[in-house]
This record gives structure tokens, C-alpha cells and sequence, in this order.
């Protein structure tokens, strides 16, 4: 990569990629083959970086939470923008993301994968609490160790890293300056129902009851759970936040998450700020024919940063939705060419950080 312009703080890495992509295949679940979610790099990528890694305990239950890294060595000299981008559905925090942290490293900025209990298939996971806070713990420790732009802290994800994007930017607004969230669950208890097929939980759904305790509806209990893990019903709280919502629009036939996640999370936005909403009649209409029949004159826009025709796109106040031509995808370049126009002051509350320095690597090469 571009050593002169924007070398790693330290010159001796403890987990390279290459180790990482073996590691996943070794020992993650099987069911992280079926995310499937594409991640998608610019054409014009260059080389990834070697990541460190990170080891935070949890400000809520002392457990050590590990994280993955990258720094530019200018981050320890002057204010450098961070992105925080969050693993998909069935992954952890190994998982291989290069294209995110491609488009990061050519910027200079720190690259952030956190781990935040892995796998969606246990009540600590699928955004907990103790989730989201292992979030907000390990960018702390990022915020300590380094001289991050708090203007410029960026979260982005894509899949089941969209949702907890997306339930990131409704439980913690304060603490981004910008969300760019790709093919991401809105609803738990929606999806719980479409990968429910003649009664029948299907992965999943098998993976949601596990997390929740049950299936929607077992119990107030749970379905409080339901509703404290699902961005719809945070996503108000986000209205003064600069948020990108996008997927493709063939997603839901070819892919896992069906476009109207990432379309009634926008709304959820856009009537918080008093702002127009996507109606039913052009869900529908984008569900079953792929296009719009009278489209308004933003959504016929053209973006090259996408590579992609675009089908829809609105604007409520900070927030932007796209629905472009493709499927269950995260696009790194245009996710991180919005992110980069986004300056929003941040702001800390009441969080802790352990800064005791880590010197064991996750695994050994």
C-alpha cells in the first residue's frame, strides 16, 4: 500500500489478514458461510494492511473482549477520523472485511473491527446491551491509545452488522458523527417471520429465539427483548445524525434481508423530523418489480461512487436512503466516500475504558 503517505503506527504486526481468512474458516461456526453477504471493494483498492489486535474489558461484566485494529502513524501525532465497522450476522470480529478496511487504510484512517459477542446465536449477542457496549468500550480504548478526530467517528456495517449499525445509531447517537449502514435488520420479529417457512424456524430464525429467548410473542418478556434489539424502534433518537441506509434491490429474492428493513428504518427518521415518508404503494412496487413506476427526480440520480444504477433515493434531513441495482451487498467505496463528507461533534457519557496495554496477539500466525 501507499507506505509513504500513510504507514501503520507500528512496524510489527500481530495478526496479519492472510492469518485472519484462515482462522475464520478454521474455527467459526458453520453457520457463517450463509451470511453471504457480498463485500464489495473499490476497483482501484489497494494492498490491506496487517491488523493488531485489541483486548478491552467489558464496563459491565469484566469479561475481555477482543478487537482487531489498524493505525495509520500519523494517528499518535495529530487528529485522524476513525471507522468502526461491525461484523456481519454469523461472524465475529476475525471475520475477513478487506474492501472496509482497504477504503480506510487509503484514507489514513484507523480501522476498528470490534467483536461484540460474536455469532447472533446466544441472549449476550444480537444487540444486548452488553453488545452495544462492547462497542462503545472498545472505541473508548481507540480514543485513549490514539489522537482520533472526534468529529469524524465513523460506523458502518453491513448485514447483521447493518442492524446493530442501525441499533447503534438509535441506542448511542451522541456517539457518531455518521452511520452508513448497508442490507441491515431493522425488525427481529419481522425477520424471525420470513425465515420462518410453514411454521417452521428455519437458521435464522433459530438464531433470533436463541438470542431472544423465544419466538415474538412467547412472552412480554421477550418480546421486550425483540424490541430493545431492533432499530426501528430506537431510530428517532437518530434523527439529528448523519445516516446512509442502503441496499440492493434484489435483496429478500436473492439474498437474506428484504428491502423494506432498510426502508422502514428510514421512515422511522424521516417522520421523526417531520420529514416525507416511502409509502407502502412504492415498497410494494420496488418488492415486486424491481423498479419504480413513477419515480421522483432524486431518485433517478446518478452516483458514480456506486458503480450501480440507482432505483431510489430520498433525503429526510440528515438521513439518505439508496436502493441501487444489486443484492444482499455492502459497497465499501461509496459507504466510506459519504462517511468522509460527514464532520458531527461527538460526545462521551459516563463511559469507562480499561487502558492496560495488550501484548498477546489473538492467535499466532
Amino acid at each position: 500500500m501507499n507506505a509513504g503517505t500513510c504507514r501503520s503506527l507500528l512496524p510489527q504486526t500481530l495478526l496479519s489478514v492472510a492469518a485472519l481468512v484462515w482462522l475464520a474458516g478454521a474455527s467459526m461456526p458453520a453457520a457463517v458461510a450463509q451470511d453471504r453477504v457480498i463485500d464489495q471493494p473499490d476497483k482501484q483498492a489497494l494492498p490491506v494492511p496487517d491488523l493488531l489486535s485489541l483486548e478491552v474489558a467489558s464496563t459491565l461484566d469484566d469479561s475481555p473482549q477482543p478487537s482487531l485494529y489498524w493505525a495509520p502513524e500519523s494517528a499518535s501525532e495529530k487528529p485522524t477520523p476513525l471507522l468502526v465497522y461491525l461484523h456481519s450476522w454469523s461472524g465475529d470480529y476475525r471475520q475477513k472485511n478487506s474492501a472496509w478496511l482497504g477504503e480506510a487504510a487509503k484514507r489514513c484512517w484507523i480501522y476498528l473491527h470490534p467483536n461484540f459477542r460474536g455469532p447472533n446465536n446466544t441472549p449476550a449477542a444480537c444487540g444486548s446491551k452488553l453488545a452495544r457496549q462492547d462497542i462503545l468500550d472498545a472505541i473508548d480504548r481507540v480514543v485513549d491509545r490514539f489522537k482520533v478526530d472526534p468529529s469524524r467517528i465513523y460506523l458502518a456495517g453491513s448485514s447483521g452488522g447493518g442492524h446493530m449499525s442501525m441499533l447503534m445509531a438509535g441506542h448511542h447517537p451522541q456517539r457518531f458523527s455518521a452511520v452508513s449502514a448497508w442490507v441491515g435488520i431493522s425488525d427481529l420479529a419481522e425477520w424471525y417471520r420470513f425465515h420462518t417457512k410453514d411454521g417452521v424456524p428455519q437458521q435464522y430464525a433459530k438464531m433470533i429465539v436463541a438470542s431472544c429467548g423465544g419466538p415474538p410473542g412467547a412472552s412480554p418478556e421477550v418480546d421486550a427483548e425483540y424490541r430493545d434489539r431492533s432499530p426501528l424502534f430506537h431510530l428517532q433518537n437518530a434523527r439529528d445524525l448523519p445516516l446512509d441506509l442502503n441496499a440492493g434491490v434484489n435483496d429478500g429474492h436473492t439474498g437474506s434481508v428484504p428491502i423494506f428493513h432498510t426502508l422502514r428504518a428510514y421512515n422511522v427518521v424521516a417522520r421523526a423530523g417531520q420529514q416525507q415518508v416511502i409509502s407502502d404503494y412504492e415498497m410494494q412496487t420496488l418488492w415486486k418489480q424491481g423498479k419504480l413506476t413513477g419515480p421522483q427526480p432524486g431518485d433517478t440520480t446518478v452516483d458514480p461512487s456506486y458503480g450501480r444504477k440507482i432505483l431510489l433515493r430520498r433525503t429526510a434531513g440528515k438521513a439518505r436512503v439508496t436502493i441501487f441495482d444489486g443484492g444482499h451487498e455492502g459497497l465499501s467505496h461509496p459507504g466510506c466516500a459519504w462517511l468522509a463528507t460527514q464532520r458531527r461533534a461527538t460526545r462521551k457519557v459516563g463511559s469507562k475504558v480499561n487502558t492496560t496495554p495488550v501484548k498477546t496477539p489473538v492467535a499466532a500466525e
